[in-house]
């Protein structure tokens, strides 16, 4: 089992900035992609931001330029920094991680709990 545990969110001001974090730990070998997503409530989950374990990274159009993220490989823990935010930024921000098992390599995705991020105009 792997547990991710998300951090950061918070009440920011339109123009503000807040840094999310996401650490991963239990029965890692290894981690491929993870992500950030984002749900308001009756609406789908919606991708943010998404980096592989080669840094490769692709963004929603709605944050590129304003967003970005980062991972500590040796952490487990991967980042948003977010800036310029706007009140339509305002959601539970959610991440998720690809994880290799140390036990028997199965590869499965794991979400977090979310954090909420409210941008008050």
């Amino acid at each position: 089992q792997v547990q991710l545990v998300e951090s950061g969110g918070g009440l920011v001001q339109a123009g503000g900035s807040l840094r999310l974090s996401c650490a991963a730990s239990g029965n890692i070998f290894s981690i491929n992609a993870m992500g950030w997503y984002r749900q308001a409530p009756g609406k789908l989950r919606e991708l943010v931001a998404h980096i592989t374990n080669g840094s490769s990274t692709n963004y929603a159009d709605s944050v590129k330029g304003r967003f970005t993220i980062s991972r500590d490989n040796p952490k487990n823990t991967v980042y948003l920094q977010m800036n310029s935010l706007k009140p339509e930024d305002t959601d539970v921000y959610y991440c998720n991680a690809e994880s290799v098992s140390d036990n028997d390599f199965r590869v499965d995705l794991y979400w977090g709990q979310g954090t909420q991020v409210t941008v008050s105009s």
